[in-house]
C-alpha cells in the first residue's frame, strides 16, 4: 500500500540506527523536516478535524513561482489595495482554522500587507508560517492541567489550548534519552493524518523540541475501561448496542483504508459526555498490503488477542482486529473479561475451554502448527455463550479470514433498531446528530453528569 512503501521510505531516507544496547528499535531523523515533509506528501491535519489540505488549491507553485520563492511584498501591497480587506472568514477558509480560533492581536494588519492576494494558491511555505504565526506547533500555545497517565515513553496530560480555550489532550513523548524517536509515534502521526472520522480520535497539533515531541489531540472524559468500571459493570444493552457500532463503524473506515489497529481494548476507546466513542492510540497500527506477513506476534494486549496471534501467525489482515471487537463486545455485556488469560498458554487455553479445541473441521491447517501441538491441549467442546448477545461467535471464530468484516457487521440484524438513516451520515459526522439515538442510563451508573435519558 502507498502508506506502508512511505513509511518504508523515510526509514530508508533517514536511516534507521541499531544499538546493540537497546531492545527498542528508533528511527533518526529531523524532527520539523519530517514533519513538513509529511504536510507536503499527505495533507497531514494539524489543525482540525474539517482540515482539507489542497481544498484551497493550495500546491508548491503559486502564482507560476516555485514553494521556496517569495513574492515582492510590494507587489502583494499593490494587488491587496485593489481587493477587500482581509476578514477572518477568509483567514479561516484560507487555512482551514477552527471557527473559535482566537488570531494574535495585529496578525490580520500584517497579513494584509505581506500575504499574497487571496484569489491566488497559497504555498505550503507560506501556509506553514501562517500557522506557526498564529501559535501553531508552539509549546507554549498549550496549557498543561493534570497528569492522566504515563508510560514507557509516553506522558499523557489534560491541557487547555490557547487558541480556542478547548480542552486537548497532550501526548508528550520523551526523546532525552532517544537517538530518534520510537517508531510508534511515527506510524501514531502518519496514519492519524490522514484518518479523518467522528469515531477516531482527531489529532490537532504536533509540537517538537529538543526533549519531547508532544502530539496534541481532542480531549474526551474517559475510556471504555473507566466507562464500564463506573457503571458497576453493569451496561444498558442499548448503550452496548451504540457503543459497539461506533467501535464498528471507526473500524470499517480504517479497514477500507488498508489500516489495522492492532491494539483494541477498552482502554484505547474513548468516549465523551455525549456517548461519542473514538479509538485512539493506533501507536501499534500500520498500514498494510493484504496479506502483511511481516509482523511480529507481539502487537495486542493478551486478552484481547486472536488465537491465530497467539499462536506465531504473522499474516493476517483487518480480521486480527474483529476478534478483538468481539471480547470488548462480551465485556460491555456480560460485565467481565471473555478470556482474562496471563500467559499466551493460559490465554489460548481459555479460549479453546471456551470455544472448543480447534480441529481441521473450523481451523483448516491447525493440525500443522508445530506451536499448537506443543502446548498438547485437552479435546474440550464448545461452550454456549450467553443468550441475550448471540452475535459473538461471527466475530470469534478461529479462521481469521471467517470472521465478520466491519462493514458486515454494521449490517447485521442486531442493529435494525437503529435505523437506516445511520448507515447514511457522513464520515465526519457523530451518529448522535440524529435526535433518535441518544445514550440511556446505565442500571448502575454513578456519574450524575451522563443523562438520565436522551438528551447529552
Amino acid at each position: 500500500g502507498d502508506e506502508t512503501k512511505e513509511e518504508t521510505r523515510l526509514e530508508e531516507t533517514y536511516g534507521r540506527k541499531k544499538n546493540k544496547q537497546k531492545s527498542k528499535d528508533v528511527l533518526k531523523f529531523d524532527f520539523p523536516f519530517l514533519i513538513s515533509h509529511f504536510s507536503k506528501i499527505t495533507a497531514i491535519n494539524i489543525v482540525h478535524e474539517n482540515l482539507k489540505m489542497g481544498s484551497d488549491g493550495e500546491s508548491d507553485q503559486a502564482s507560476g513561482t516555485s514553494s521556496d520563492e517569495v513574492q515582492s511584498p510590494t507587489g502583494v501591497c499593490l494587488r491587496n489595495r485593489v481587493h477587500r480587506r482581509i476578514s477572518m472568514e477568509d483567514l479561516n477558509k484560507r487555512l482551514s482554522l477552527p471557527a473559535d480560533i482566537r488570531i494574535p492581536d495585529g496578525y490580520l494588519e500584517k497579513l494584509q500587507l505581506s500575504s499574497p492576494p487571496f484569489d491566488q494558491p497559497l504555498s505550503r511555505r507560506s501556509r506553514r508560517a501562517s500557522l506557526s504565526e498564529i501559535g501553531f506547533g508552539k509549546l507554549e500555545t498549550y496549557i498543561k492541567l493534570d497528569k492522566l497517565g504515563e508510560g514507557t515513553y509516553a506522558t499523557v496530560f489534560k491541557g487547555r489550548s490557547k487558541l480556542t480555550d478547548n480542552l486537548v489532550a497532550l501526548k508528550e513523548i520523551r526523546l532525552e534519552h532517544e537517538e530518534g524517536a520510537p517508531c510508534t509515534a511515527i506510524r501514531e502521526v502518519s496514519l492519524l493524518k490522514d484518518l479523518k472520522h467522528a469515531n477516531i480520535v482527531t489529532l490537532h497539533d504536533i509540537v517538537h523540541t529538543d526533549k519531547s515531541l508532544t502530539l496534541v489531540f481532542e480531549y474526551l472524559d474517559k475510556d471504555l475501561k473507566q466507562y464500564m468500571d463506573d457503571c458497576g459493570n453493569i451496561m444498558s444493552m442499548h448503550n452496548v448496542k451504540i457503543f459497539l457500532f461506533q467501535i464498528l463503524r471507526g473500524l470499517s473506515y480504517c479497514h477500507k483504508r488498508k489500516v489495522l489497529h492492532r491494539d483494541l481494548k477498552p482502554q484505547n476507546l474513548l468516549i465523551n459526555e455525549r456517548g461519542e466513542l473514538k479509538l485512539a492510540d493506533f501507536g501499534l497500527a500500520r498500514a498494510k498490503s493484504v496479506p502483511t506477513k511481516t509482523y511480529s506476534n507481539e502487537v495486542v494486549t493478551l486478552w484481547y488477542r486472536p488465537p491465530d496471534v497467539l499462536l506465531g501467525s504473522s499474516e493476517y489482515s483487518t480480521q486480527i482486529d474483529m476478534w478483538g471487537v468481539g471480547c470488548i463486545f462480551y465485556e460491555m455485556a456480560a460485565g467481565r473479561p471473555l478470556f482474562p488469560g496471563s500467559t499466551v498458554e493460559d490465554e489460548l487455553h481459555l479460549i479453546f475451554r471456551l470455544l472448543g479445541t480447534p480441529t481441521e473441521e473450523n481451523w483448516p491447517g491447525i493440525s500443522t502448527i508445530e506451536e499448537f501441538k506443543s502446548y498438547n491441549f485437552p479435546k474440550y467442546k464448545p461452550q454456549p455463550l450467553i443468550n441475550h448477545a448471540p452475535r459473538y461467535t461471527l466475530l470469534l471464530l478461529y479462521e481469521s479470514k471467517a470472521r465478520i468484516s466491519a462493514d458486515e457487521a454494521m449490517k447485521h440484524s442486531y442493529f435494525r433498531q437503529l435505523g437506516m438513516r445511520v448507515h447514511t451520515l457522513p464520515e465526519s459526522v457523530s451518529m448522535f446528530t440524529l435526535k433518535e439515538l441518544q445514550l440511556q442510563r446505565d442500571p448502575g451508573y454513578r456519574n450524575s453528569s451522563y443523562p438520565e435519558s436522551g438528551g447529552p
